[in-house]
């Protein structure tokens, strides 16, 4: 796996105002159009690589997990619950604000950030636990994806960060996905110049890989309705 595509990437966040992730955030009118309809919710929970850094609403992945959820016969609205530069200390404070949306379920995509700051590691674990347990204190399944870091903190940091993944979908006994960006990362064609946040393209990929590991989750909540 090339994984070259994040060392310019990791010099970006350390320049990253929250209060303008936060705006971006509060006013983005595809964020608010939650739960049309009284329609099942699928949060897609995560940082840039959720929110769409550099691309529109249009390309980001959860807008392309969308038309293939319709696509499919699935009446589900998936809401984009992805913020640029956010960390997993961050995702356990926003979640529980997001579950009030009562999602079905949460497909939780953070960690990248920890990893390019070097974070603690156990930290991040306790962290990224916190936020399944409140997924499922409020009913909703979750699908946990994984994700590669370069190895610039040693081999240790990396292979621990990875771990950290599989270790706790065997806790909460969760589906994965293995890394979010398979097929994707440091893919010139699919990549915007720090090789890392995808394209339109790329965005395409991810919601394909996403859509294989969700489509059973959907399957089993279609069948246990009465």
């Amino acid at each position: 796996m090339n994984i070259r595509y994040v060392v310019l990437t990791r010099k970006k966040f350390h320049f990253i105002i929250p209060f303008l992730f936060w705006m971006v955030f509060l006013f983005n009118p595809f964020s608010h159009a939650w739960g049309e309809g009284g329609a099942p919710v699928i949060l897609a929970f995560g940082d840039s690589l959720t929110a769409g850094f550099g691309v529109s609403d249009a390309q980001s992945y959860p807008s392309k997990l969308q038309d293939i959820v319709r696509k499919n016969g699935y009446p589900h609205e998936v809401i984009n619950g992805g913020m640029s530069g956010d960390t997993t200390a961050g995702g356990v404070r926003r979640i529980n604000w997001l579950m009030k949306h009562n999602p079905k379920i949460v497909i939780l995509e953070l960690g990248a950030n920890d990893g390019l700051r070097g974070l603690s590691l156990e930290e991040m674990e306790s962290n990224l636990g916190r936020i399944i347990n409140v997924c499922a204190k409020g009913g909703a399944k979750v699908l946990l994806t994984g994700m590669k870091i370069p190895p610039n903190y040693g081999e240790e940091y990396t292979v621990g960060f990875e771990k950290i993944y599989s270790r706790l979908a065997e806790k909460h006994q969760l589906p994965l996905l293995p890394f979010f960006l398979e097929g994707v990362a440091g893919q010139k064609e699919y990549t915007q110049p720090d090789g890392l946040h995808p394209i339109g393209p790329g965005y395409s990929i991810v919601a394909q890989t996403v859509w294989k590991h969700l489509k059973p989750l959907m399957e089993v909540d279609t069948h246990a309705k009465p």
